[in-house]
């Protein structure tokens, strides 16, 4: 097996997360940096990239591909990741591959070997809503099923699955009664919330079977609409793209 590397980012939550994936004949590591940034992680991502890439001793220009949390999450979380990942992905030649962040919830329940059966993910979507999927892992390919896609709805109204189940996210912890999955579940995994280095991980399985997208086609995945940027948020964009410019230069 040929070296991979691909860089991954997430902030659709408060937490900036960054990824660098490495698989070297086989063996599979990766270097990561997750703080809460609150709502400014723009301003940590690019130096966090540069971060694990120097520690990686690697050229951004060397990755396979660069992936991304896409959603559903923050507006503004959502719009970050994936304006990095695509500037970066433009100016340096790659690849992109979009990620749910859901699902990336499910896959940080696994186990180095092993990963619940079934998982209903919910996380608070503000506005006293959850956004929810449900999952299974399958064994024999050691990947993930969608029973439920990515959807919005108020926490009382979620369907419970008809068989034993984890309940992942964070929307148990801000609901509590108001949520009865968590009073139903096997296990409550409060702590399985969007991390890059699950979006790592899936962005590797989904690279070896060719699923990437080339970086124009990168695009969040919003379940809420909304229409237009704030003024911080046009604010935001305009000084990453400078950065961008240089970080890709690096390649």
């Amino acid at each position: 097996m040929s070296a991979i590397s691909i860089l991954a980012l997430d902030t659709s939550t408060e937490f900036c997360s960054v990824a660098l994936y490495l698989n070297s004949l086989g063996t599979e590591r990766a270097i990561f940096r997750h703080r809460h940034t609150g709502a400014v992680s723009s301003t940590h991502i690019l130096p966090l990239i540069r971060e694990v890439l120097d520690e990686a001793g690697l050229a951004l220009g060397a990755c396979n591909a660069i992936a991304f949390g896409a959603g559903p999450g923050s507006f503004t979380g959502l719009r970050t990741a994936c304006g990095v990942a695509q500037g970066l992905a433009y100016g340096a030649g790659l690849p992109v591959i979009p990620v749910g962040t859901l699902l990336a919830c499910a896959e940080m329940t696994r186990a180095p070997d092993a990963a619940p059966d079934r998982v209903v993910v919910a996380l608070d979507a503000r506005m006293d809503e959850v956004y929810w999927a449900d999952y299974s892992w399958d064994k024999p390919s050691r990947s993930w099923v969608v029973n439920h896609d990515a959807a919005l709805d108020a926490p009382d109204a979620l369907p419970r699955p008809d068989e034993p189940f984890s309940l992942a996210g964070n929307a148990a912890a801000i609901f509590g009664d108001r949520l009865p999955l968590a009073g139903q579940a096997a296990a409550v995994l409060s702590d399985a919330l969007p991390h890059a280095s699950a979006v790592a991980a899936l962005a590797a399985r989904d690279y070896a079977l060719g699923r990437t997208l080339p970086a124009h086609e990168a695009a969040p995945f919003y379940i809420r609409n909304k229409v237009a940027q704030t003024v911080a948020e046009r604010q935001a964009a305009a000084g990453n793209r400078a950065t961008l410019a240089h970080l890709a230069e690096g390649r």
